[in-house]
């Protein structure tokens, strides 16, 4: 099936009757990067028409882009996506992408069209792409198929050289498609008037997280189903007896909070309904593992701690993968028992994260939007 699916977006795409390029397309499946999407629409040259393509499950994000004017279009893959959305794709001079998108393989990339991907992480603790010990298990087929993906961007946004070579290894690019721009969504961890109204939508929410000391518990989505949490991590979470436990889990993970729930403790709270972004601008301390999130966190001036509390790091270093070179960059040492956690929420201890930023938000200054605006608006108005 994906054979004959790829072979029917290359026969229509390419269909020599695709000849204006008066379109930008943006392929959403990530929600945060709403206000690079709006910059960018204000910033269009007259005659271009914006258009973005979004996965289902960002739809909160697209009800607000076309609430903004914004012409937005839910997709999936499949027979309707081929005759509706690959003559659109045809139709653009600038394709932006915030994630990999396998149909991207079969389309036909005419030179007169630039694919950008802008990805949907500031950095990376693990591994994907080529990187990702699994995938050397797959046919000959789906690497080809992976490549061709890969290959079809022509430029990466980055906000360090570190990402930068990420991309390198992972995707085997080269690093002239690399573009040190910085990446658009860390403006607002930098700007004091986001962070204010951050704080002040959560503290309406939960005006208990108010004054206190905040501890947000983030994990990474994992990808094996028999992920657990382990026992008595509610007690080490919950060892500050002055602060409060807030725990976002991945939506995919969501099942697991029963057995946190279970334990009943009153300074563990759960708010499916509040933004993991705005959620950061409150919180004191973080854990998590290996999510992006740790490189949003270190950017904001309330950030005093991060714990890396990577319980099962011998599976994930199967499946996905963590960076070879972790343990020389993260801002505190990796912990992997319920007691060492218990111990680091008692202690309390401030994190460092000036060589952690240095390395990774390098180019995330609280401009990084207008550069990447203007860099593709310019595109936009070459002939």
């Amino acid at each position: 099936m994906k054979v004959l699916y790829l072979w029917l977006i290359k026969m229509i795409s390419g269909l020599n009757v695709f000849r204006r390029r008066n379109k930008v397309v943006y392929l959403m499946s990530f929600d945060d990067n709403v206000n690079f999407i709006k910059e960018l629409a204000q910033k269009m040259p007259p005659k271009m028409k914006l258009v973005v393509l979004y996965r289902p499950d960002t739809e909160a994000a697209a009800t607000d882009l076309a609430a903004f004017g914004i012409i937005t279009r839910p997709f999936n893959d499949g027979l309707k996506f081929v005759f509706d959305f690959v003559p659109l794709l045809m139709g653009a001079k600038l394709i932006i992408c915030d994630n990999y998108y396998a149909f991207l393989g079969g389309l036909v990339h005419r030179p007169s069209t630039k694919i950008v991907q802008i990805w949907h992480a500031d950095g990376a603790i693990k591994k994907f792409g080529w990187e990702d010990p699994t995938t050397a298990k797959r046919s000959q087929f789906d690497k080809r198929r992976f490549q061709s993906v890969y290959d079809h961007f022509d430029e990466y946004i980055v906000a360090s050289k570190a990402m930068g070579n990420v991309f390198v290894s992972s995707y085997h690019e080269s690093f002239d498609k690399i573009r040190l721009l910085g990446y658009p969504r860390s403006d607002q961890y930098l700007d004091p008037k986001w962070q204010q109204v951050a704080r002040e939508r959560i503290y309406r929410a939960a005006p208990e997280l108010r004054s206190k000391r905040v501890i947000l518990y983030a994990p990474t989505y994992r990808p094996h189903q028999n992920f657990k949490l382990p026992i008595g991590l509610s007690d080490a979470l919950a060892a500050d007896q002055n602060a409060i436990v807030v725990v976002k889990l991945h939506p995919v993970l969501r099942d697991k909070e029963t057995a946190v729930r279970e334990v009943g403790n009153p300074r563990i709270k759960f708010y499916h309904e509040l933004a993991t972004s705005d959620l950061l601008a409150v919180a004191d301390t973080l854990v998590t593992d290996y999510s992006s999130v740790a490189f949003d966190f270190s950017l904001l001036p309330n950030a005093k701690s991060m714990i890396f509390f990577m319980f099962d790091i011998d599976q994930y270093q199967r499946n996905p993968g963590i960076q070879d070179d972790y343990l020389d960059w993260l801002p505190t040492p990796p912990i992997t028992t319920v007691h060492e956690l218990k111990q680091a929420i008692i202690d309390a201890k401030p994190t460092n994260f000036d060589d952690f930023n240095k390395r990774w938000n390098t180019f995330n200054d609280g401009q990084a939007t207008q550069r990447v605006v203007n860099r593709y608006i310019q595109f936009l108005k070459s002939r």
